[in-house]
Protein backbone atom coordinates (compact mmCIF):
# COMPACT_ATOMS: atom_id res chain seq x y z
CA UNK A 1 0.00 0.00 0.00
CA UNK A 2 1.13 3.63 -0.85
CA UNK A 3 1.82 5.95 1.90
CA UNK A 4 0.71 9.15 2.71
CA UNK A 5 1.74 12.04 5.26
CA UNK A 6 -0.79 13.59 6.75
CA UNK A 7 -0.18 17.63 8.86
CA UNK A 8 0.87 15.89 12.15
CA UNK A 9 3.43 13.21 10.63
CA UNK A 10 1.31 10.08 10.83
CA UNK A 11 1.36 8.30 7.84
CA UNK A 12 -1.90 6.73 6.46
CA UNK A 13 -2.74 4.80 3.19
CA UNK A 14 -3.11 6.36 0.19
CA UNK A 15 -4.45 4.39 -2.68
CA UNK A 16 -4.83 4.81 -6.25
CA UNK A 17 -8.19 6.71 -5.95
CA UNK A 18 -6.41 9.17 -3.82
CA UNK A 19 -3.68 9.62 -6.65
CA UNK A 20 -6.91 10.27 -8.91
CA UNK A 21 -8.34 12.57 -6.25
CA UNK A 22 -5.49 14.79 -5.91
CA UNK A 23 -5.82 15.54 -9.74
CA UNK A 24 -9.81 16.20 -9.22
CA UNK A 25 -8.56 18.66 -6.44
CA UNK A 26 -6.68 20.80 -9.28
CA UNK A 27 -8.61 22.70 -12.11
CA UNK A 28 -11.89 21.82 -10.97
CA UNK A 29 -12.82 23.38 -14.06
CA UNK A 30 -10.90 20.94 -16.73
CA UNK A 31 -12.65 17.91 -18.27
CA UNK A 32 -12.53 14.68 -16.58
CA UNK A 33 -14.61 12.09 -18.24
CA UNK A 34 -16.43 12.25 -21.61
CA UNK A 35 -19.29 10.39 -23.41
CA UNK A 36 -20.37 12.12 -26.12
CA UNK A 37 -22.09 15.07 -25.02
CA UNK A 38 -21.95 14.10 -21.58
CA UNK A 39 -18.73 16.03 -19.95
CA UNK A 40 -17.78 15.95 -16.89
CA UNK A 41 -15.08 18.75 -15.02
CA UNK A 42 -12.73 17.48 -12.38
CA UNK A 43 -15.09 19.13 -9.75
CA UNK A 44 -18.21 17.62 -11.07
CA UNK A 45 -16.50 13.76 -11.25
CA UNK A 46 -15.25 13.86 -7.73
CA UNK A 47 -18.35 15.49 -6.38
CA UNK A 48 -20.34 12.39 -8.11
CA UNK A 49 -18.01 10.21 -6.91
CA UNK A 50 -18.45 11.26 -3.22
CA UNK A 51 -22.47 10.82 -3.66
CA UNK A 52 -22.32 7.78 -5.02
CA UNK A 53 -19.95 6.55 -2.23
CA UNK A 54 -22.96 7.74 0.22
CA UNK A 55 -25.49 5.78 -1.91
CA UNK A 56 -23.69 2.61 -1.95
CA UNK A 57 -23.29 2.88 2.31
CA UNK A 58 -27.31 3.87 2.16
CA UNK A 59 -27.89 0.39 1.06
CA UNK A 60 -26.22 -0.92 4.15
CA UNK A 61 -22.70 -1.92 2.34
CA UNK A 62 -19.77 -1.98 4.52
CA UNK A 63 -15.99 -2.34 3.88
CA UNK A 64 -15.16 -5.82 2.65
CA UNK A 65 -18.28 -6.42 1.36
CA UNK A 66 -18.24 -7.48 -2.30
CA UNK A 67 -20.54 -5.27 -5.03
CA UNK A 68 -20.90 -6.61 -8.61
CA UNK A 69 -20.76 -4.22 -11.15
CA UNK A 70 -22.48 -5.88 -14.24
CA UNK A 71 -22.24 -2.65 -16.33
CA UNK A 72 -22.13 -0.90 -19.88
CA UNK A 73 -19.81 1.19 -21.47
CA UNK A 74 -20.20 4.85 -19.33
CA UNK A 75 -19.32 7.81 -17.51
CA UNK A 76 -21.23 6.51 -14.38
CA UNK A 77 -19.76 3.07 -14.58
CA UNK A 78 -16.47 4.51 -14.23
CA UNK A 79 -17.73 6.76 -11.35
CA UNK A 80 -18.93 3.49 -9.63
CA UNK A 81 -15.97 1.56 -9.93
CA UNK A 82 -14.65 3.63 -8.27
CA UNK A 83 -16.89 4.91 -5.39
CA UNK A 84 -17.06 0.80 -4.42
CA UNK A 85 -13.12 1.26 -3.48
CA UNK A 86 -13.26 4.61 -2.15
CA UNK A 87 -15.61 2.98 0.80
CA UNK A 88 -13.98 0.00 0.99
CA UNK A 89 -15.58 -2.68 -0.98
CA UNK A 90 -14.81 -5.47 -3.34
CA UNK A 91 -15.31 -4.80 -6.97
CA UNK A 92 -16.59 -7.74 -8.56
CA UNK A 93 -16.63 -7.82 -12.75
CA UNK A 94 -19.72 -9.26 -13.81
CA UNK A 95 -18.78 -9.28 -17.78
CA UNK A 96 -22.04 -9.92 -20.14
CA UNK A 97 -21.19 -13.31 -21.77
CA UNK A 98 -22.05 -15.72 -19.82
CA UNK A 99 -25.43 -17.59 -19.91
CA UNK A 100 -28.17 -17.13 -17.10
CA UNK A 101 -26.48 -20.40 -14.87
CA UNK A 102 -23.32 -19.04 -15.01
CA UNK A 103 -23.78 -15.19 -14.46
CA UNK A 104 -25.97 -16.58 -11.04
CA UNK A 105 -22.99 -18.91 -9.66
CA UNK A 106 -20.48 -15.84 -10.34
CA UNK A 107 -23.17 -13.54 -8.12
CA UNK A 108 -23.22 -16.44 -5.34
CA UNK A 109 -19.41 -17.46 -6.13
CA UNK A 110 -18.51 -13.62 -5.31
CA UNK A 111 -20.72 -13.11 -1.68
CA UNK A 112 -21.92 -10.17 -3.68
CA UNK A 113 -24.17 -8.17 -0.69
CA UNK A 114 -25.50 -6.20 -3.70
CA UNK A 115 -25.15 -6.17 -7.58
CA UNK A 116 -25.13 -2.54 -9.35
CA UNK A 117 -26.56 -3.21 -12.89
CA UNK A 118 -26.88 -1.58 -16.16
CA UNK A 119 -30.81 -0.51 -16.93
CA UNK A 120 -30.12 -2.26 -20.39
CA UNK A 121 -28.97 -5.42 -18.23
CA UNK A 122 -31.50 -5.77 -15.66
CA UNK A 123 -33.60 -8.50 -16.29
CA UNK A 124 -30.72 -10.81 -16.52
CA UNK A 125 -29.01 -8.80 -13.43
CA UNK A 126 -32.56 -9.55 -11.02
CA UNK A 127 -32.94 -13.38 -12.35
CA UNK A 128 -29.05 -13.45 -11.02
CA UNK A 129 -29.50 -11.71 -7.60
CA UNK A 130 -32.99 -13.41 -7.03
CA UNK A 131 -31.08 -17.00 -7.67
CA UNK A 132 -28.67 -16.08 -4.61
CA UNK A 133 -28.72 -17.21 -1.11
CA UNK A 134 -27.07 -13.78 -0.25
CA UNK A 135 -29.90 -11.98 -1.39
CA UNK A 136 -27.86 -9.31 -2.88
CA UNK A 137 -28.99 -5.41 -3.36
CA UNK A 138 -30.29 -4.84 -7.25
CA UNK A 139 -29.22 -1.31 -7.85
CA UNK A 140 -29.69 0.20 -11.47
CA UNK A 141 -27.61 3.10 -13.09
CA UNK A 142 -31.12 5.37 -13.64
CA UNK A 143 -34.54 3.66 -13.95
CA UNK A 144 -35.30 0.78 -15.29
CA UNK A 145 -38.38 -1.82 -14.88
CA UNK A 146 -37.04 -4.30 -12.67
CA UNK A 147 -37.38 -3.91 -9.20
CA UNK A 148 -34.50 -2.39 -8.03
CA UNK A 149 -33.21 1.01 -6.40
CA UNK A 150 -32.28 3.76 -8.62
CA UNK A 151 -28.62 4.48 -7.36
CA UNK A 152 -28.58 7.61 -9.84
CA UNK A 153 -31.31 9.06 -8.11
CA UNK A 154 -30.47 8.06 -4.26
CA UNK A 155 -26.75 9.68 -4.80
CA UNK A 156 -28.32 13.39 -6.10
CA UNK A 157 -29.26 13.33 -2.71
CA UNK A 158 -26.42 12.66 -0.97
CA UNK A 159 -23.79 14.74 0.39
CA UNK A 160 -20.60 15.69 -1.95
CA UNK A 161 -17.96 15.33 0.85
CA UNK A 162 -16.18 12.00 0.88
CA UNK A 163 -17.35 9.59 2.80
CA UNK A 164 -15.06 8.95 5.92
CA UNK A 165 -13.98 6.15 8.47
CA UNK A 166 -12.68 4.14 5.74
CA UNK A 167 -10.76 1.18 7.39
CA UNK A 168 -7.44 0.20 4.85
CA UNK A 169 -7.50 -2.97 3.41
CA UNK A 170 -5.13 -5.95 4.51
CA UNK A 171 -2.42 -6.74 2.85
CA UNK A 172 -3.87 -10.11 1.59
CA UNK A 173 -7.45 -8.91 1.25
CA UNK A 174 -9.34 -9.24 -1.52
CA UNK A 175 -10.41 -5.53 -3.12
CA UNK A 176 -11.15 -6.44 -6.90
CA UNK A 177 -12.20 -9.67 -8.82
CA UNK A 178 -11.86 -10.61 -12.14
CA UNK A 179 -14.10 -13.24 -13.88
CA UNK A 180 -12.06 -15.65 -16.26
CA UNK A 181 -14.63 -18.19 -17.66
CA UNK A 182 -15.04 -21.78 -16.92
CA UNK A 183 -17.13 -24.43 -16.76
CA UNK A 184 -21.03 -23.94 -16.59
CA UNK A 185 -21.95 -23.39 -12.76
CA UNK A 186 -18.23 -22.73 -11.47
CA UNK A 187 -17.07 -20.15 -13.00
CA UNK A 188 -13.17 -18.84 -12.34
CA UNK A 189 -12.86 -15.41 -10.13
CA UNK A 190 -8.96 -13.55 -10.57
CA UNK A 191 -8.98 -11.82 -6.62
CA UNK A 192 -6.35 -9.16 -6.39
CA UNK A 193 -5.30 -7.10 -3.52
CA UNK A 194 -4.75 -3.18 -3.72
CA UNK A 195 -1.11 -4.74 -4.05
CA UNK A 196 -1.89 -5.08 -8.01
CA UNK A 197 -2.82 -1.14 -7.94
CA UNK A 198 0.46 -0.12 -6.28
CA UNK A 199 2.37 -1.80 -8.50
CA UNK A 200 0.27 -0.24 -11.89
CA UNK A 201 0.57 3.18 -10.04
CA UNK A 202 4.13 2.28 -10.10
CA UNK A 203 4.40 1.12 -13.41
CA UNK A 204 2.76 4.41 -14.80
CA UNK A 205 5.22 6.17 -12.79
CA UNK A 206 7.75 4.76 -14.52
CA UNK A 207 6.62 5.65 -17.49
CA UNK A 208 6.58 9.30 -16.72
CA UNK A 209 10.38 8.91 -16.25
CA UNK A 210 11.42 6.75 -19.11
CA UNK A 211 8.80 6.61 -21.85
CA UNK A 212 10.87 5.51 -24.47
CA UNK A 213 11.30 1.74 -23.48
CA UNK A 214 8.13 1.73 -21.08
CA UNK A 215 4.88 -0.36 -22.47
CA UNK A 216 2.73 2.78 -20.85
CA UNK A 217 3.57 6.06 -22.47
CA UNK A 218 4.60 9.42 -20.85
CA UNK A 219 1.06 10.84 -20.38
CA UNK A 220 0.68 14.74 -19.61
CA UNK A 221 -2.59 15.67 -18.04
CA UNK A 222 -2.98 18.78 -20.14
CA UNK A 223 -2.80 17.29 -23.68
CA UNK A 224 -3.22 13.48 -23.29
CA UNK A 225 -6.44 12.01 -23.91
CA UNK A 226 -7.13 8.29 -23.90
CA UNK A 227 -10.10 6.24 -25.14
CA UNK A 228 -11.41 3.20 -23.62
CA UNK A 229 -13.27 1.16 -26.42
CA UNK A 230 -12.91 -2.26 -24.38
CA UNK A 231 -15.15 -3.03 -21.46
CA UNK A 232 -14.71 -1.05 -18.35
CA UNK A 233 -15.62 -4.32 -16.55
CA UNK A 234 -12.99 -6.59 -18.55
CA UNK A 235 -8.75 -6.02 -17.82
CA UNK A 236 -8.22 -4.36 -20.91
CA UNK A 237 -10.66 -1.60 -20.39
CA UNK A 238 -9.88 -1.61 -16.63
CA UNK A 239 -6.37 -0.75 -16.97
CA UNK A 240 -7.13 1.67 -19.78
CA UNK A 241 -9.53 4.10 -17.61
CA UNK A 242 -6.73 3.43 -14.69
CA UNK A 243 -4.09 5.32 -16.65
CA UNK A 244 -6.44 8.26 -17.72
CA UNK A 245 -7.30 8.57 -14.22
CA UNK A 246 -4.06 8.35 -12.17
CA UNK A 247 -2.31 10.37 -14.24
CA UNK A 248 -4.99 13.31 -14.84
CA UNK A 249 -5.96 12.93 -18.03
CA UNK A 250 -9.37 12.90 -19.49
CA UNK A 251 -11.08 9.58 -19.89
CA UNK A 252 -13.62 9.02 -23.20
CA UNK A 253 -15.87 6.10 -22.83
CA UNK A 254 -16.26 4.66 -26.02
CA UNK A 255 -20.25 2.94 -25.47
CA UNK A 256 -20.07 0.26 -28.00
CA UNK A 257 -17.44 -0.59 -30.35
CA UNK A 258 -18.05 0.07 -34.38
CA UNK A 259 -15.22 1.31 -36.50
CA UNK A 260 -16.58 3.82 -37.57
CA UNK A 261 -17.68 5.43 -34.34
CA UNK A 262 -14.26 4.51 -33.11
CA UNK A 263 -12.52 6.28 -35.92
CA UNK A 264 -15.09 9.27 -34.97
CA UNK A 265 -14.70 9.63 -31.37
CA UNK A 266 -10.59 8.99 -32.28
CA UNK A 267 -10.81 12.26 -34.75
CA UNK A 268 -13.15 14.63 -32.78
CA UNK A 269 -11.67 14.06 -29.45
CA UNK A 270 -8.37 14.76 -30.40
CA UNK A 271 -7.26 10.93 -28.63
CA UNK A 272 -3.71 10.83 -28.08
CA UNK A 273 -3.57 7.12 -26.56
CA UNK A 274 -5.99 4.32 -26.96
CA UNK A 275 -6.45 0.24 -26.50
CA UNK A 276 -8.01 -2.47 -28.51
CA UNK A 277 -7.96 -6.05 -28.72
CA UNK A 278 -7.20 -7.45 -32.36
CA UNK A 279 -10.48 -7.68 -33.90
CA UNK A 280 -11.19 -4.18 -33.13
CA UNK A 281 -8.11 -3.25 -34.64
CA UNK A 282 -7.99 -4.94 -37.62
CA UNK A 283 -11.46 -3.26 -37.94
CA UNK A 284 -10.37 0.04 -37.77
CA UNK A 285 -7.74 -0.47 -39.97
CA UNK A 286 -10.03 -1.99 -42.88
CA UNK A 287 -12.55 1.45 -42.71
CA UNK A 288 -11.97 3.29 -45.80
CA UNK A 289 -11.14 6.43 -43.43
CA UNK A 290 -8.84 4.50 -42.12
CA UNK A 291 -5.97 6.35 -44.00
CA UNK A 292 -2.29 7.89 -42.97
CA UNK A 293 -2.71 11.23 -41.36
CA UNK A 294 -6.92 10.59 -40.48
CA UNK A 295 -5.63 10.67 -36.55
CA UNK A 296 -2.69 13.48 -36.48
CA UNK A 297 -2.93 13.42 -32.57
CA UNK A 298 -2.86 9.88 -32.06
CA UNK A 299 0.49 8.79 -30.33
CA UNK A 300 -0.11 5.37 -28.79
CA UNK A 301 -2.39 2.19 -29.40
CA UNK A 302 -1.79 -0.43 -27.36
CA UNK A 303 -2.74 -3.81 -28.21
CA UNK A 304 -3.68 -6.75 -25.88
CA UNK A 305 -6.32 -9.03 -24.64
CA UNK A 306 -5.65 -11.79 -27.73
CA UNK A 307 -2.90 -12.86 -30.04
CA UNK A 308 -1.90 -9.89 -32.61
CA UNK A 309 -1.12 -10.65 -35.84
CA UNK A 310 2.39 -9.56 -37.10
CA UNK A 311 1.14 -8.60 -40.52
CA UNK A 312 -1.59 -6.98 -39.00
CA UNK A 313 1.34 -4.73 -36.58
CA UNK A 314 3.16 -3.55 -39.10
CA UNK A 315 -0.14 -2.32 -41.48
CA UNK A 316 -1.07 -0.29 -38.35
CA UNK A 317 2.69 1.14 -37.98
CA UNK A 318 2.56 2.40 -41.84
CA UNK A 319 -0.96 4.03 -41.32
CA UNK A 320 -0.36 5.80 -38.24
CA UNK A 321 3.67 5.61 -37.72
CA UNK A 322 5.28 4.02 -34.83
CA UNK A 323 2.22 4.40 -31.92
CA UNK A 324 1.57 0.57 -31.52
CA UNK A 325 2.57 -1.19 -28.28
CA UNK A 326 1.65 -4.71 -27.53
CA UNK A 327 1.02 -6.41 -24.30
CA UNK A 328 0.08 -9.51 -22.88
CA UNK A 329 -2.08 -10.00 -19.45
CA UNK A 330 -4.74 -12.20 -18.22
CA UNK A 331 -6.63 -11.83 -15.38
CA UNK A 332 -4.86 -13.95 -13.33
CA UNK A 333 -1.41 -11.12 -13.65
CA UNK A 334 -3.12 -8.08 -15.54
CA UNK A 335 0.70 -6.88 -16.30
CA UNK A 336 3.11 -10.15 -17.80
CA UNK A 337 5.17 -8.53 -20.76
CA UNK A 338 5.01 -5.49 -22.64
CA UNK A 339 6.79 -4.04 -25.90
CA UNK A 340 6.89 -0.05 -26.16
CA UNK A 341 5.90 1.83 -28.91
CA UNK A 342 9.65 2.83 -29.60
CA UNK A 343 11.17 0.10 -28.70
CA UNK A 344 9.40 -1.89 -31.24
CA UNK A 345 10.08 0.37 -33.99
CA UNK A 346 13.53 0.73 -33.54
CA UNK A 347 14.08 -3.58 -32.79
CA UNK A 348 11.31 -4.24 -35.21
CA UNK A 349 13.85 -2.88 -37.76
CA UNK A 350 16.65 -4.55 -37.07
CA UNK A 351 15.04 -8.28 -36.23
CA UNK A 352 11.66 -8.32 -38.04
CA UNK A 353 10.62 -11.74 -35.89
CA UNK A 354 9.84 -9.82 -32.58
CA UNK A 355 6.81 -8.69 -34.16
CA UNK A 356 5.85 -11.99 -33.51
CA UNK A 357 6.64 -11.07 -29.57
CA UNK A 358 4.62 -9.87 -27.37
CA UNK A 359 7.57 -7.85 -25.65
CA UNK A 360 10.00 -8.69 -22.21
CA UNK A 361 8.75 -9.18 -18.62
CA UNK A 362 7.26 -5.79 -17.33
CA UNK A 363 9.13 -4.48 -14.16
CA UNK A 364 9.23 -6.65 -11.12
CA UNK A 365 8.11 -9.65 -13.01
CA UNK A 366 9.61 -12.83 -13.70
CA UNK A 367 8.89 -15.39 -16.52
CA UNK A 368 9.84 -18.70 -17.48
CA UNK A 369 8.40 -21.30 -19.52
CA UNK A 370 8.12 -24.69 -18.13
CA UNK A 371 7.73 -28.32 -18.99
CA UNK A 372 4.28 -29.95 -18.78
CA UNK A 373 4.22 -30.58 -15.21
CA UNK A 374 5.26 -26.85 -14.35
CA UNK A 375 8.21 -27.39 -12.45
CA UNK A 376 10.94 -27.86 -14.93
CA UNK A 377 12.06 -24.48 -16.92
CA UNK A 378 12.85 -25.33 -20.42
CA UNK A 379 16.38 -23.92 -22.50
CA UNK A 380 15.79 -20.85 -24.90
CA UNK A 381 13.58 -21.46 -27.78
CA UNK A 382 11.86 -24.45 -26.69
CA UNK A 383 8.20 -24.52 -26.19
CA UNK A 384 6.22 -24.88 -23.15
CA UNK A 385 4.14 -23.47 -20.52
CA UNK A 386 4.43 -19.85 -19.55
CA UNK A 387 4.79 -19.30 -16.15
CA UNK A 388 5.20 -15.74 -14.48
CA UNK A 389 6.12 -14.39 -10.59
CA UNK A 390 5.28 -10.84 -9.77
CA UNK A 391 3.47 -8.35 -8.05
CA UNK A 392 0.62 -8.17 -10.82
CA UNK A 393 -0.18 -11.81 -10.12
CA UNK A 394 -3.40 -12.58 -8.25
CA UNK A 395 -4.14 -14.04 -4.64
CA UNK A 396 -5.81 -17.23 -6.00
CA UNK A 397 -9.01 -17.88 -7.36
CA UNK A 398 -12.16 -16.44 -4.95
CA UNK A 399 -13.64 -18.82 -2.69
CA UNK A 400 -11.52 -21.81 -5.14
CA UNK A 401 -8.73 -23.58 -2.91
CA UNK A 402 -8.66 -26.29 -5.61
CA UNK A 403 -7.96 -24.18 -9.18
CA UNK A 404 -5.92 -21.97 -6.45
CA UNK A 405 -3.50 -24.80 -6.28
CA UNK A 406 -3.53 -26.21 -9.41
CA UNK A 407 -2.84 -22.29 -10.82
CA UNK A 408 -0.31 -21.31 -8.13
CA UNK A 409 2.47 -23.07 -6.92
CA UNK A 410 4.15 -22.41 -3.47
CA UNK A 411 7.32 -20.41 -4.66
CA UNK A 412 4.69 -17.78 -6.20
CA UNK A 413 4.71 -19.00 -9.59
CA UNK A 414 1.21 -18.85 -11.68
CA UNK A 415 0.38 -21.28 -14.17
CA UNK A 416 -0.83 -19.13 -17.28
CA UNK A 417 -1.94 -21.84 -19.33
CA UNK A 418 -0.25 -20.41 -22.67
CA UNK A 419 2.52 -22.04 -24.68
CA UNK A 420 5.17 -20.13 -25.84
CA UNK A 421 8.83 -19.41 -25.71
CA UNK A 422 11.62 -17.41 -24.84
CA UNK A 423 14.56 -16.24 -27.02
CA UNK A 424 18.33 -15.53 -25.41
CA UNK A 425 17.23 -11.93 -24.89
CA UNK A 426 14.64 -12.68 -23.13
CA UNK A 427 11.33 -11.46 -25.56
CA UNK A 428 8.96 -14.00 -24.93
CA UNK A 429 6.84 -15.39 -28.02
CA UNK A 430 3.34 -17.17 -28.25
CA UNK A 431 2.05 -20.13 -29.93
CA UNK A 432 -0.98 -20.77 -28.30
CA UNK A 433 -3.70 -21.37 -25.29
CA UNK A 434 -3.18 -25.12 -24.24
CA UNK A 435 -6.38 -25.45 -24.55
CA UNK A 436 -6.59 -24.78 -28.47
CA UNK A 437 -3.57 -26.82 -29.88
CA UNK A 438 -5.07 -28.69 -32.26
CA UNK A 439 -3.25 -32.47 -31.92
CA UNK A 440 -3.29 -33.99 -36.07
CA UNK A 441 -1.66 -36.26 -38.07
CA UNK A 442 -0.33 -39.69 -38.54
CA UNK A 443 2.50 -39.26 -35.30
CA UNK A 444 -0.40 -36.72 -33.24
CA UNK A 445 2.03 -33.65 -33.77
CA UNK A 446 0.43 -30.22 -32.75
CA UNK A 447 -0.32 -27.59 -34.56
CA UNK A 448 -0.26 -24.39 -33.00
CA UNK A 449 -3.77 -22.38 -33.93
CA UNK A 450 -1.97 -18.94 -33.44
CA UNK A 451 1.06 -19.91 -35.58
CA UNK A 452 -1.48 -21.04 -38.27
CA UNK A 453 -3.68 -17.57 -38.01
CA UNK A 454 -0.99 -15.28 -38.41
CA UNK A 455 0.22 -16.53 -41.78
CA UNK A 456 -3.75 -16.89 -42.87
CA UNK A 457 -3.43 -12.75 -42.05
CA UNK A 458 -0.65 -12.51 -44.71
CA UNK A 459 -3.26 -13.68 -47.26
CA UNK A 460 -4.30 -11.11 -49.84
CA UNK A 461 -7.89 -10.35 -48.66
CA UNK A 462 -8.00 -12.02 -45.40
CA UNK A 463 -9.18 -9.73 -42.20
CA UNK A 464 -9.33 -11.94 -40.31
CA UNK A 465 -8.72 -15.93 -38.93
CA UNK A 466 -9.39 -18.87 -36.64
CA UNK A 467 -8.59 -22.22 -36.51
CA UNK A 468 -9.62 -25.06 -35.28
CA UNK A 469 -9.78 -28.56 -34.12
CA UNK A 470 -12.54 -30.16 -35.50
CA UNK A 471 -13.46 -34.45 -34.81
CA UNK A 472 -11.95 -36.53 -37.56
CA UNK A 473 -11.89 -40.52 -37.62
CA UNK A 474 -8.38 -40.73 -38.90
CA UNK A 475 -6.04 -38.55 -36.74
CA UNK A 476 -8.99 -37.79 -33.61
CA UNK A 477 -8.44 -33.65 -34.76
CA UNK A 478 -8.38 -32.35 -38.03
CA UNK A 479 -7.45 -28.48 -39.07
CA UNK A 480 -10.34 -26.16 -40.17
CA UNK A 481 -10.05 -22.62 -40.31
CA UNK A 482 -12.80 -20.07 -40.71
CA UNK A 483 -11.57 -16.20 -42.92
CA UNK A 484 -12.81 -12.97 -42.53
CA UNK A 485 -13.17 -11.93 -46.23
CA UNK A 486 -12.46 -8.42 -47.81
CA UNK A 487 -15.76 -7.32 -49.65
CA UNK A 488 -14.85 -8.12 -53.25
CA UNK A 489 -11.79 -10.25 -52.39
CA UNK A 490 -11.24 -13.77 -54.52
CA UNK A 491 -9.97 -15.95 -51.93
CA UNK A 492 -10.14 -19.16 -53.03
CA UNK A 493 -10.19 -22.04 -50.01
CA UNK A 494 -8.05 -24.30 -52.37
CA UNK A 495 -4.99 -21.76 -53.13
CA UNK A 496 -5.65 -21.24 -49.47
CA UNK A 497 -4.91 -24.57 -48.50
CA UNK A 498 -2.16 -24.67 -51.28
CA UNK A 499 -0.48 -21.93 -49.31
CA UNK A 500 -0.19 -23.01 -45.76
CA UNK A 501 0.76 -26.05 -47.14
CA UNK A 502 3.81 -24.43 -48.78
CA UNK A 503 4.51 -22.46 -46.07
CA UNK A 504 3.86 -24.20 -42.67
CA UNK A 505 3.97 -27.86 -43.67
CA UNK A 506 1.45 -30.86 -44.81
CA UNK A 507 0.57 -30.81 -41.18
CA UNK A 508 -1.08 -27.66 -41.17
CA UNK A 509 -3.20 -28.19 -44.30
CA UNK A 510 -7.06 -27.68 -43.25
CA UNK A 511 -9.23 -29.64 -43.87
CA UNK A 512 -11.77 -27.22 -44.32
CA UNK A 513 -11.47 -23.62 -45.35
CA UNK A 514 -15.25 -21.82 -44.62
CA UNK A 515 -14.87 -18.34 -45.86
CA UNK A 516 -17.29 -15.32 -43.84
CA UNK A 517 -18.35 -11.61 -44.03
CA UNK A 518 -17.23 -11.86 -40.30
CA UNK A 519 -15.84 -13.97 -37.27
CA UNK A 520 -18.18 -13.90 -34.20
CA UNK A 521 -16.71 -12.02 -31.40
CA UNK A 522 -17.43 -11.77 -27.97
CA UNK A 523 -18.55 -8.77 -25.83
CA UNK A 524 -14.65 -8.18 -24.97
CA UNK A 525 -13.80 -8.04 -28.47
CA UNK A 526 -12.16 -11.19 -28.89
CA UNK A 527 -12.67 -13.52 -31.70
CA UNK A 528 -15.50 -16.38 -30.22
CA UNK A 529 -13.76 -19.70 -31.25
CA UNK A 530 -16.85 -21.60 -29.00
CA UNK A 531 -19.31 -19.77 -30.85
CA UNK A 532 -17.48 -21.08 -33.94
CA UNK A 533 -17.73 -24.54 -32.82
CA UNK A 534 -21.09 -24.34 -32.16
CA UNK A 535 -22.45 -23.29 -35.16
CA UNK A 536 -20.23 -25.87 -37.44
CA UNK A 537 -21.03 -28.81 -35.06
CA UNK A 538 -24.43 -27.44 -35.51
CA UNK A 539 -24.76 -27.41 -38.97
CA UNK A 540 -25.62 -23.72 -38.91
CA UNK A 541 -23.04 -23.15 -41.55
CA UNK A 542 -23.04 -25.99 -43.62
CA UNK A 543 -22.45 -29.76 -43.41
CA UNK A 544 -19.91 -30.00 -40.42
Amino acid sequence: MLMIVNAQGASAPRTYVDRILEHWYEDESAEALVQGAQRLTRGEARRRLFRLGHALRGQGLAPGDGVGLFLANRVDSVLVQLAVHLIGCRVVFLPPEPGPGELAALVEQSRARAVVTDPLFARRAADAAGSSVHAPVLLSLGPCEEPSADLLALAADCPAERPEGVPAPAADEAVTVLYTGGTLGRPKLAAHSHRLYDTLVGLFDEAQQDSGSAFFPAMDPATDRVLVATLLTHGSGHLTSLQALVTGSVLVVLPEFEAGAALAALRAERITTTMFVPPMLYALLDHPECVPGALPALRRIVVGGAASSPSRLRQTAEVFGPVISQGYGQSEALGIAAFGAEELASEGARRPELWRSCGRAISGTEIEIRAEDGTAALPVRQVGEVCVRGKPVMLGYYEDPERTAEALHDDGWLRTGDLGYLDAEGYLYLVDRAKDIIVTGSTSDNVYSRVLEDFLLTLPGVRNAAALGVPDEEYGEAVQIFLATAEGADVVPEAVGAAVTAELGELYRPRKTVLLDELPTTKVGKVDKKALRAAWTSGAMGTP
